[in-house]
């Protein structure tokens, strides 16, 4: 083939910024010959430069190939921490009752078997450490503990009994550090968390007695179930409260003296007799 027909073929593509293929001297095809116009963009099936060993971008590393295993969530607190953090995983912990002592400001064993106990309750790994995210469950059900459940609640609940308790069998309630204890003789029995009547139904205080009990009780006024009811003063009695369990102290009551947790409470209706006393104080 001449070379002038050869050098045609250069004219045309230069102007077109195709490819053109030529025949050999055996009238074979050759490779295609890539001639492009100045600031044309290149060809997308031309090497990038520097080589073919750069990655596609598009292409997922490592951590995002299917079948990777997630990286664990960032433990916060655990055995041994101590801390205002603590006192607060502590605060917010007796508030979903799930630990009823302190806060002490301490990651004890009391803290770690409540956190085990909160994390399996709600599908987590029991760790009984506070990871990221068991910390986030935990503030979507509880509220900003105030100094008082910081710094007081522990040590009032130490503190010992009103006087008026100390005999006999009393159901005492304090009110400053939201507790009921069920003492006999000056020992305490059992204890148990509770929260009490908004300010505009406010539960009352004072010395009063058991005067009626009803196992399955249902409010004619209110129309709410107050289950393993334990009437004191008019209609304000110690009950179960659902809601309670369900909102925490988020709620309050009509007057009557929530108890949070069946369980105990139920066990404690089969122990009171009409007739105990109850000392309601702050």
């Amino acid at each position: 083939m001449g070379r002038a027909f050869v050098a045609g073929l250069a004219v045309v593509a230069a102007l077109t910024g195709c490819t053109v293929q030529a025949p050999d001297d055996e009238g074979k095809r050759r490779s295609p010959v890539h001639i492009e116009l100045p600031g044309a963009t290149p060809s997308p099936d031309r090497t990038p430069a520097g080589g073919g060993d750069e990655p596609d971008p598009a292409s997922p590393s490592d951590d995002d190939k299917p079948g990777a295993a997630p990286a664990p969530p960032r433990v916060l607190w655990s055995r041994g921490d101590t801390g205002r953090d603590v006192r607060e995983l502590q605060a917010r912990l007796r508030q979903v009752a799930w630990l009823f002592d302190g806060p002490t400001g301490t990651y004890d064993e009391p803290t770690q078997r409540a956190v085990s106990g909160f994390q399996g309750k709600r599908g987590l790994p029991r760790t009984g450490k506070t990871d990221a995210v068991t910390w986030q469950r935990l503030l979507r059900m509880t509220r900003e503990p105030g100094r008082w459940e910081l710094f007081l609640m522990g040590g009032q609940q130490a503190d010992p009994p009103d006087a008026r308790c100390r005999t006999g069998r009393v159901l005492c309630v304090d009110k400053t550090s939201r507790t009921l204890r069920w003492m006999v003789d000056g020992r305490t029995v059992s204890t148990m968390a509770v929260r009490f009547g908004s300010q505009y139904t406010p539960t009352r205080e004072g010395v009063f007695s058991v005067y009626w009990k009803s196992r399955d009780h249902v409010s004619t006024l209110y129309d709410s179930p107050m289950p393993y009811a334990m009437f004191f003063s008019g209609g304000q009695a110690v009950h179960f409260s659902a809601d309670f369990a369900a909102r925490g102290y988020a709620g309050a009551s009509h007057g009557c003296v929530n108890v949070r947790d069946e369980a105990a409470i139920a066990e404690l209706y089969a122990q009171v007799r009409d007739g105990d006393k109850v000392v309601v104080s702050w």
